[in-house]
This record gives C-alpha cells, sequence and structure tokens, in this order.
C-alpha cells in the first residue's frame, strides 16, 4: 500500500539505489510523525498507515517519495535495508594515493602559459590549487541556494495554502531567516520547524 496519493505534489522521488544513510522524514497532515534512516520512517509510516494523508520527504532534495509498504516486516527491512556498520579502515601504505588525476585540453593564452609556469611545481599544480580555491569561496553560495530550493520544495508540498507562503518564500530566496520566520508564524509547528531545517542547515565544516 502506498504511503499517500498525491499525484498533482511534487513528482516522486527516486529512492532506489540511493545511500541507505540518507535521512526521510514523515508528516500525517501538518504532525511530524518519523525522521531518520529510510526503513525506520518506513515503519513508523506502515503503522500510522490507518491515519492518511500521509507524506513522506527526502531530507536531501525535499521531495515526496513514494514508499512501497507491502509485505511482512522482514520485506520491508530487505526492501530498504539499514546501513551497514562501516569497516575498519585498512592501514594506510606508504606513498602518495591514487588521485584519479584526468588530462584534459586547457587552452589559455601565452602569458596565462608563461605565468603558470613560473609557478612552484607548474602548471598542472597551480591550476589544482586555483580551482580548489574557486571552489571553497564558491562553496557556501552554492550551499544556500540548494538549501533553498529543497525548502521550496517542501514548501510548496506542505505550505502552499497557508496564509504568508508568498511572503516567506521571497524571504527564503532573499537569505531573511528572521522575516521568514515572521511569515510562518501562523503554520504549524512542525512545518515551521522542517522548513526551517531545510532552508537554513548547520554550515559544513571545511575540508581538512
Amino acid at each position: 500500500m502506498p504511503s499517500h496519493i498525491y499525484p498533482d505534489i511534487n513528482p516522486q522521488a527516486e529512492i532506489r539505489d540511493r545511500p541507505m544513510l540518507t535521512t526521510f522524514t514523515a508528516f500525517c497532515g501538518p504532525r511530524r510523525i518519523a525522521a531518520g534512516l529510510l526503513l525506520d520512517v518506513a515503519r513508523a509510516v506502515r503503522a500510522a498507515a490507518d491515519t492518511a494523508p500521509l507524506l513522506v520527504f527526502d531530507d536531501a532534495t525535499g521531495r515526496v517519495v513514494d514508499l512501497d509498504l507491502r509485505g511482512t516486516d522482514a520485506e520491508l527491512a530487505e526492501r530498504y535495508p539499514a546501513p551497514a556498520p562501516e569497516e575498519e579502515a585498512s592501514p594506510r601504505g606508504r606513498g602518495r594515493p591514487k588521485l584519479g588525476v584526468v588530462a584534459r585540453e586547457v587552452t589559455l593564452l601565452p602569458r596565462h602559459w608563461d605565468w603558470l609556469a613560473a609557478q612552484p611545481g607548474g602548471a598542472s599544480v597551480a591550476l589544482r590549487r586555483l580551482v580548489e580555491e574557486a571552489r571553497r569561496a564558491d562553496a557556501p553560495r552554492q550551499q544556500a541556494r540548494a538549501a533553498q530550493e529543497i525548502a521550496y520544495r517542501f514548501m510548496s508540498a506542505m505550505a502552499g495554502d497557508l496564509p504568508g507562503f508568498e511572503e516567506a518564500s521571497r524571504a527564503l530566496f532573499a537569505g531573511d531567516r528572521p522575516r521568514m520566520t515572521t511569515e510562518m508564524a501562523p503554520w504549524p509547528e512542525d512545518i515551521r520547524a522542517y522548513t526551517l531545517k531545510l532552508a537554513f542547515p548547520p554550515a559544513a565544516e571545511d575540508e581538512a
């Protein structure tokens, strides 16, 4: 039995071949009833299946997902397996690890090649350093934009008819959390909390 029937809300997210560590959140109407790994959420949804409407959201995308809740508990666990414990990492051998370097053509002006050739380590090292610096500088903006899109998908599904939706959406894409919180004040608590969680996730730590 599917967890819900809402064909006009959002495209059904494809959950096959997704990492089992991806987390999900289930709502029964405006109330959050489960959150966590897919198997745990699927069990909670099946237990509450008689209290529809039920919606399950992928925390990584904000999209509605459709769960197959048929069969026994064992069949459900086989369909949505819990992640296996992480194996102890093998000791790292000496020497540099494989970096997976890919050779491709790069077209630059002569002055660019001259500058790169004068850099410590040569052109390849300098180009990799420049790309990594650019990625780190742009990462916060990209992450913020992705979080806004994810939150908006959820908002459209659960709060499109609630008061203040349009203004809250504008505040979302403006990155204005105080104004967004104010506009969402009349919303059910669980919807409001999950929207903010998606829109403003904790900043990822810089890689070592």
